[in-house]
């Protein structure tokens, strides 16, 4: 198999995992989740796109930032199957809740929802949806899809780092099925930093540092309490990352004036 059949193929199986959109079948042995983990950034794009299209449409139509905002965010979390919500509310609820790791991990794996995990993703509505709201028009523009690629690769791209310096917290599961290093993961990494660089600035670096702000963050909980990464503490640093980059950005390119 060439080296481009087989990257295609592991883009595939990326958006298999990280979307509901339609990508076909796998004829054969199916590319490992450790090596299609390059490809999370590329579909962070697609899924970026989905919600400006959304968003601009909205505006383009008469409809209040409000409302462009909150249609932006359902598309991509209908895109996405609410997969990333659903680990920050499990990764919510498991290390709030826990008393210790193996009660943490049990909490993490139930599918009920508790009043951590309900909080979590009431904040990071109400603040992904006010920050699209702020930025409006600054966004909705056909320039405005960069930043909407942008952030969905690179709140992507800290899920990719996180695997490659933390291991699974256990042994099974999605944490287990993508861990291990990746070289292809770590220059998929630097070649968006150096894109981002080149399209957006020093407002790339900003977004690019919080997002690792975010995943040090996380993963030092995650490593404290659990011991390593799963599938949900990986969906809690995009979608947290995702919401960082828009509040920055909205006070970066949108600050509010009475």
């Amino acid at each position: 198999m060439s080296p481009l059949r087989a990257r295609l193929r592991e883009l595939q199986v990326a958006v298999m995992l990280l979307t509901r959109l339609p990508a076909g079948r796998i004829a054969g042995d199916a590319p490992s989740l450790a090596a299609a983990r390059w490809a999370f950034p590329l579909v962070g794009a697609l899924v970026g796109l989905i919600g400006w299209a959304a968003f601009a449409a909205s505006l383009a139509l008469g409809g209040a930032p409000l409302l462009a905002a909150a249609l932006g965010v359902a598309a991509q979390v209908l895109a996405t199957g609410a997969l990333h919500v659903d680990g920050l509310a499990d990764f919510a609820d498991g290390i709030g809740g826990g008393r210790d790791r193996e009660h943490c991990l049990e909490i993490m794996r139930d599918s009920r929802i508790g009043s951590y995990g309900v909080m979590a993703l009431i904040l990071a509505t109400v603040l992904w949806g006010a920050g699209l709201a702020q930025l409006g028009p600054e966004v909705g523009s056909a320039a405005g899809a960069v930043w909407f690629v942008l952030i969905g690769m690179v709140s992507r791209a800290a899920m990719v780092g996180l695997q490659e310096l933390l291991p699974p917290a256990r042994a099974d599961g999605l944490g287990r099925l993508a861990s291990g290093r990746s070289r292809a993961a770590r220059a998929m990494v630097l070649g968006l930093a150096l894109v981002g660089m080149a399209l957006a600035g020093g407002a790339a670096l900003v977004l690019g540092l919080l997002c690792c702000g975010v995943a040090g963050t996380l993963g030092w909980l995650a490593r404290r309490r659990i011991g390593g990464v799963t599938g949900d503490v990986l969906g809690a640093v995009q979608l947290v990352s995702e919401v960082t980059c828009w509040v920055a950005l909205a006070l970066l390119l949108a600050p509010w004036a009475p």
